[in-house]
């Protein structure tokens, strides 16, 4: 240890005496500001770096600790500081399969409490356990991709490799480092999406708009009743193309940050309120009386509010397009709670035609129509119920819906209370 302060006492102090002589020559005016600075930088690197390459810096001992206190098998020097700051999960294992450390991107898949217990505890991933035992028994590295269903669908690439152990007598260590492809497998799943629906559903209005745009140009370019008429249907198939590429978009941006939960404190029946306002000429337009009910002192709810007014504006609005033969929506609020977990229940009820019960299970699908024909003709995109259901799920919420044929239908959202 006195070698060492000596050596590093003699770098340090080399480094006091060139700034001293730089500042100086800087003040007498002899050397020009930025020519010191720039001197004085690639002199002291200089310096460090020959400190560094002679074992003139010491290694500082940073130590997990099991649950029982005692101190784990991994050592690190300051590089510990970076292993906490990389955005991807990693931790290291014993040669028993205990985790000894773990950064703090790992703590939300393996817990704060994880030192000293087994990885099989604090990680019920099959795929990944099979490939960490696999290593613990040949010591050689191996890489996994797999899934975590629960809550939202996750899926990780894990790369499993031994570390040599830090000294004689103690375990061997194993390194996991994860890699989150949850964004890249949604995307992949959004273009195969795109491709074998969106094209699908273009082709439509697109063959109508290029068929027109003939027509005009050829035998009713001297028509003017033909041409007003065929310019109006033009209009609203563009219309409906528009419509279809903003859901999709928007479905895209849901999706990609599912798994972000949302943390603001929002007044849903403020939310209620706007949207209702917005659809109130649509309303009055179809006949429907559009009522909103709700208790004195709702409690806030942890949420987007630009999302949650898509959930609202989606449920009304497919309630006014589909369920307008009963002339009336009902949209009501109300304290609820699942699980003892308290929750505000949205709930939004029509008293038109009802749905058949085979259909329920696949409303939410994208592109899922009950009447494809009546729901093109109403403006519909059949993304709608999609788009609910990922921002009800990024909002950790519940989503349920209720018909019978003749009496209308209910579709009823729990989101959780704001803490």
């Amino acid at each position: 240890m006195r070698d060492f302060w000596a050596r590093w006492t003699g770098t340090r102090t080399f480094v006091v005496t060139a700034a001293v002589i730089f500042l100086t020559l800087t003040l007498t005016g002899a050397l020009h500001v930025t020519a010191a600075f720039v001197s004085f930088l690639l002199l002291a690197g200089v310096a460090v770096a020959r400190a560094i390459a002679m074992g003139e810096t010491a290694p500082i001992r940073i130590q997990s600790r099991a649950d029982d206190g005692a101190p784990s098998a991994f050592e690190a020097g300051p590089a510990l500081a970076i292993l906490h700051r990389l955005p991807d999960p990693l931790f290291v294992l014993d040669g028993t399969g205990r985790v000894t450390f773990g950064n703090r991107a790992a703590e939300p898949l393996i817990g704060a409490a994880a030192a000293g217990k087994h990885v099989a505890t604090v990680l019920r991933v099959a795929p990944l356990i099979a490939t960490i035992e696999s290593v613990i028994a040949d010591g050689v590295a191996r890489s996994v991709e797999y899934a975590m269903p629960v809550p939202i669908e996750r899926h990780f690439s894990a790369f499993v490799v031994p570390i040599a152990a830090a000294g004689a007598g103690e375990p061997s260590l194993y390194l996991v480092l994860l890699h989150d492809l949850t964004d890249a497998k949604r995307v992949e799943a959004m273009r195969v999406d795109f491709v074998a629906f969106a094209s699908h559903e273009l082709k439509t209005p697109l063959a109508s708009l290029s068929g027109f745009i003939d027509t005009l140009r050829g035998h009713a370019k001297d028509d003017p009743e033909a041409r007003e008429k065929f310019l109006e249907i033009m209009a609203d198939q563009a219309g409906r193309m528009r419509r279809l590429i903003e859901d999709l978009l928007s479905l895209s941006r849901i999706e990609l940050r599912e798994h972000m939960r949302p943390s603001d404190a929002v007044d849903l029946l403020g939310v209620v309120s706007d949207v209702t306002d917005g659809l109130t000429p649509a309303a009055e337009q179809y006949g429907v009386e559009l009522a909103v009910t709700a208790p004195a002192g709702l409690p806030r709810v942890r949420g987007d509010r630009e999302e949650l007014a898509q959930v609202v504006q989606n449920l009304a609005d497919n309630a006014l397009r589909y369920g307008r033969a009963g002339k009336r929506v009902e949209i009501s609020l109300a304290p609820d709670e699942k699980l003892g977990r308290p929750m505000v229940r949205l709930s939004v009820r029509d008293f038109g035609p009802g749905i058949a019960k085979e259909h329920l299970p696949r409303l939410t699908e994208r592109f899922y129509r009950v009447d494809a024909a009546a729901s093109r003709a109403r403006g519909g995109t059949g993304l709608g119920l999609a788009i609910v259901k990922h921002i009800v799920n990024r909002h950790q919420g519940t989503l349920q819906v209720e018909s019978e044929i003749g009496q209308g239908s209910v579709f009823t959202v729990l989101f959780p209370v704001a803490v």
